[in-house]
């Protein structure tokens, strides 16, 4: 059986990487996060090589490829901290395309396919949520709530503009109801989402984890490497552990979406849950691995590090997402009768 990625995959990551190396470094992060707008430059990029939709069906606009190809893209951009719209825009793609009859996927996925109309997805509780990545230029608001799904155009929702810790990115709280219903698989729609965020965490994480790893390499004391020293070479080797266990739970998820879709819940929420902690430890740990310099403005760690705190706690929580795992493994080995 082989585990790797097909040609036309690897071709994705390689772009990926050496299009967001050179259109996103750090310093175009900080630009973003210190102007208060995304680089529309490189979005329109990203839009005109079909990134945008590379999950949606031809049909509606989009490349048709699958949840995998996504996350690898998803992955890349995290590795790159990008200022953009694109996870929130891809998400409420995912929900739509799953989720939306005919008629909701005709009018909306284009736009969201080829970035003129974005969109978001808010999960809410008692009609408000309280984080909702990029809602200030959405043309159309996913709104789900106690497991249903409706369309709210931007228009018919209050959205109200929140500072966070992480300027690399437009928060909002949002409030609305109504709307347009989404009858079709919800919660298969939210387990795609799922998996798409936890591929930016799970980039995220390696990239604190490399810049860490050379760091130890370079910074000396007392002419020695300070990866010499177990406080922190043993750190960096718990910084890959959760890496790579995160990447594993997310791969399994997309692959999951795409090819055995009954394992997908049980798949979304393992990914989910230990991208959200890897990614949040990692960066933690990273700047420790630093040390002073690791806390201050000048440094990029932590563009990473506050990137991490917001993506985990998007859509549901570690907490639920352990319990609905809890669940399905007691389902599993509990005998019927």
């Amino acid at each position: 059986m082989n585990f790797d990625f097909t040609d036309d995959q690897h071709e994705i990551k390689r772009t990926a990487r050496d299009l967001l190396t050179n259109r996103s470094p750090f310093e175009r992060v900080r630009e973003a996060a210190e102007s208060g707008a995304y680089d529309e430059a490189a979005w329109k990029e990203l839009t005109e090589l079909g990134w945008a939709g590379i999950a949606i069906s031809e049909a509606n606009g989009g490349q048709g490829l699958g949840t995998v190809e996504l996350v690898i893209l998803l992955e890349e951009l995290g590795y790159a901290c990008a200022a953009s719209p694109f996870l929130s825009n891809s998400m409420a793609g995912l929900m739509i395309e799953h989720a939306g009859s005919d008629e909701q996927q005709a009018k909306w996925l284009p736009g969201i396919a080829d970035g003129t109309a974005t969109a978001t997805v808010a999960i809410a509780d008692q009609g408000v949520a309280r984080l909702v990545p990029d809602a200030e230029a959405a043309a159309v608001i996913v709104f789900v709530q106690d497991g249903a799904a409706t369309l709210v155009e931007r228009g018919d929702a209050e959205v109200e503009a929140l500072e966070t810790i992480d300027p690399t990115r437009r928060f909002a709280r949002v409030s609305a109801s109504g709307g347009d219903p989404l009858t079709g698989d919800v919660e298969g729609g939210i387990a795609r989402c799922e998996a798409a965020l936890a591929a930016e965490m799970v980039g995220i994480a390696q990239r604190a984890m490399e810049m860490s790893v050379q760091y130890a390499k370079d910074r000396q004391q007392f002419g020695t490497p300070i990866g010499a020293y177990q406080a922190v070479s043993h750190r960096c080797t718990q910084m890959l552990l959760e890496t790579e266990g995160a990447r594993s739970a997310t791969y399994f998820a997309a692959w999951a979406a795409d090819s055995n879709p009954v394992q997908l819940p049980l798949g979304a929420a393992m990914a989910k849950a230990a991208a959200s902690d890897a990614a949040r430890n990692v960066t933690a740990s990273a700047i420790q691995v630093h040390g002073g310099v690791g806390f201050t403005w000048e440094a990029d760690l932590h563009w990473l590090y506050k990137r991490a705190q917001l993506d985990a706690a998007l859509l549901t929580s570690s907490r639920i997402q352990r319990r609905r795992i809890a669940h399905a493994s007691a389902a599993a080995v509990t005998p019927t009768a």
